[in-house]
């Protein structure tokens, strides 16, 4: 099969390879994927990982042989799922509990936007427990995490403020956002959760703007700033407030449940998926300079094309 490889004999760093068959355990699914969407930290994946490795994570396409010990979707299935690496590629074994089937009507490249940022945006916002009439303050707004983070918040009852650049104002409005402001110095708190991507200063004032007993869940850094954190900055005011840092592969099992929760909103029509591009695998290297530049309001998509 063909597959998208780290490469340092390729200007881009990316080269299609032809590798060996993914040999799937019993409970994995065989996947022809169809495409596949491009999240930021797979940046900094590409400049660590050793030349031969796969990467991408979000994947869709159809069930090309089932799981041998009977879990999962039928062959002909059409699935979302979640992958560690090796979602680059024609094909890929897939754990049958990171799969979901797409409902009726949902586009593959609706649903490639979905595994990360989406189960990202699902879980952050558990930590903050029943939302209901509550405040919630979500840095880093406009990216395609803030954007599912809004409207699920919204979607549970939550009052949402966005921190985000004043031209993505009436689109996060329409996405849910109560308040968006350009700097989270101008948000009015306290929050009794707050989901933060930024770092260093953001964080910091993050701290100020936590109420007592509440959360402020750290699941990214794009600032690369470092945050001094001590006992003063919580006393007096934040009492009880806790920091809780969040990465997707230590965030628990049952990924496939919570794609296919999001999918059913997609498919009922109150989770908004944007894809902003959607280009051939063989133009990957304009899609990374784009995702680099961060002039995308939405997801890049890739299709996998034989």
């Amino acid at each position: 099969m063909l597959a998208l490889v780290i490469s340092s004999d390729s200007a881009t760093g990316l080269s299609i390879a032809e590798l060996a068959e993914p040999q799937a355990a019993s409970n994995e699914a065989l996947v022809s994927v169809q495409a596949t969407s491009l999240n930021r930290g797979e940046l900094r994946l590409l400049s660590i990982r050793p030349n031969g490795w796969i990467p991408g994570q979000d994947i869709v396409g159809v069930v090309e042989r089932a799981a041998a010990e009977g879990s999962g979707p039928a062959v002909g299935a059409r699935v979302a799922a979640l992958v560690d690496q090796a979602g680059w590629a024609e094909r890929v074994a897939v754990p049958t509990d990171r799969l979901a089937v797409l409902p009726d009507g949902v586009s593959f490249a609706s649903a490639a936007t979905l595994p990360v940022a989406g189960t990202t945006a699902l879980r952050t916002l558990r930590h903050g427990g029943d939302l209901a009439g509550q405040q919630v303050l979500i840095t880093g707004a406009s990216g395609a995490v803030g954007r599912f983070q809004i409207q699920l918040a919204r979607e549970q009852g939550a009052s949402v403020t966005a921190i985000a650049a004043a031209r993505h104002a009436r689109d996060l409005r329409d996405l849910g956002a109560e308040q968006v402001v350009e700097s989270i110095e101008l948000a009015e708190g306290p929050f009794s959760l707050i989901t933060e991507s930024v770092g260093g200063v953001s964080l910091a004032h993050a701290i100020e703007r936590v109420a007592p007993g509440g959360t402020i869940v750290m699941f990214g850094s794009s600032s690369g700033e470092l945050t001094p954190i001590g006992f003063r900055q919580f006393v007096p005011g934040h009492e009880g407030a806790r920091l809780q840092n969040f990465a997707y592969y230590t965030s628990g099992s049952g990924i496939g449940e919570d794609i296919a929760s999001l999918l059913a909103l997609v498919a009922a029509g109150r989770l908004e998926t944007r894809v902003a591009l959607s280009i051939p695998w063989t133009d990957i290297a304009h899609a990374l300079d784009v995702l680099r530049q961060r002039s995308l309001s939405g997801k890049a998509v890739i299709t996998i094309t034989g």
